[in-house]
């Protein structure tokens, strides 16, 4: 069996099967050990309603994908945004498989997530959106089941929520979900780990490269969680932060912005476009300068 040609950037399922049958040409799987390998083991999509602050009722699409649970119980984080959909969830579920196989962690994989922009949501309207996803998913889930996780637009909060929300139905479990606020029994670092993880593997590049991290000028996009820890690990290291995006617009400085001061607007005006002595532009522009180089 050949791979076919590979995918576009926009389809996650398609990247990510691409990249599983070649891994599996290189190490000769048979047929069925690959329609094995590459079907999850359950998926679930719910309807959740939940009223809304000015009393009107609304219902949210969820979904959770359980690819593996062949090396233990499946892992895997819960994501919130409005283009989330069941191909991405399948997408990132079987690609949890291979993460923490790799690693060798005795755990499977699995992704959830809801289809929720969540800047239009206040604090109550997502608290109850969280609480009602697992209300609809808890059977599913557990320490021996299946292992939630933040991921985008999910953070702590959220994870003690999931928290509270399934002891309720099962007890007290704090080993149902992780990343929780470290007084629930969450784990020092867990906030800033996939952030430092970035960097690390930014550092080994610069390795090899023979090159100095210390001035490099830096372009991230996404200030969320991964993205603000990344920029603050980056510019602790001597880099040069010049160009941040998030979902509502970028800011650049080729002088270079202070993370502290960015990090700060950021949270209180919830957008890192705008911020003082920054010139506007797009997360496409972050990414792609030359591309969108203006006349």
């Amino acid at each position: 069996m050949e791979t076919s040609e590979k995918p576009s950037s926009q389809d996650p399922r398609g990247i990510v099967e691409y990249n599983f049958q070649k891994a599996a040409e290189r190490l000769g799987l048979d047929h069925e050990m690959r329609t094995l390998l590459a079907l999850p083991f359950r998926e679930v999509r719910v309807e959740v309603p939940v009223r809304m602050d000015d009393g009107s009722l609304r219902v949210f699409v969820g979904y959770r994908v359980q690819h593996s649970g062949v090396r233990g119980p499946a892992k895997g984080g819960i994501r919130y945004h409005p283009e989330t959909d069941l191909n991405e969830v399948r997408a990132l579920a079987s690609a949890m498989t291979w993460k923490t196989s790799l690693v060798n962690i005795p755990f499977g994989g699995a992704k959830g997530g809801i289809a929720v922009d969540v800047g239009k949501m206040s604090p109550g309207e997502l608290q109850r959106l969280t609480r009602g996803y697992i209300r609809r998913l808890h059977h599913f889930l557990g320490p021996s089941r299946d292992v939630p996780a933040p991921d985008m637009n999910t953070n702590a909060q959220v994870m003690a929520r999931i928290f509270d929300e399934y002891s309720q139905h099962h007890g007290y479990t704090p080993a149902c979900v992780t990343g929780k606020p470290l007084e629930l029994g969450g784990s020092l670092g867990r906030e800033a780990a996939t952030g430092r993880g970035v960097v690390t593997l930014i550092e080994a590049l610069f390795h090899d490269l023979n090159r100095p991290l210390a001035g490099a000028r830096v372009a991230i996009q996404g200030f969320g969680n991964v993205g603000s820890y990344a920029a603050r690990f980056l510019t602790e290291a001597g880099a040069k932060l010049v160009a941040v995006a998030d979902v509502r617009g970028g800011a650049h400085n080729p002088a270079g912005m202070d993370f502290q001061e960015l990090f700060e607007y950021s949270r209180t005006h919830r957008t890192v476009q705008g911020f003082p002595g920054s010139q506007a532009i797009s997360g496409e522009e972050v990414l792609f300068p030359r591309r969108c180089k203006r006349s």
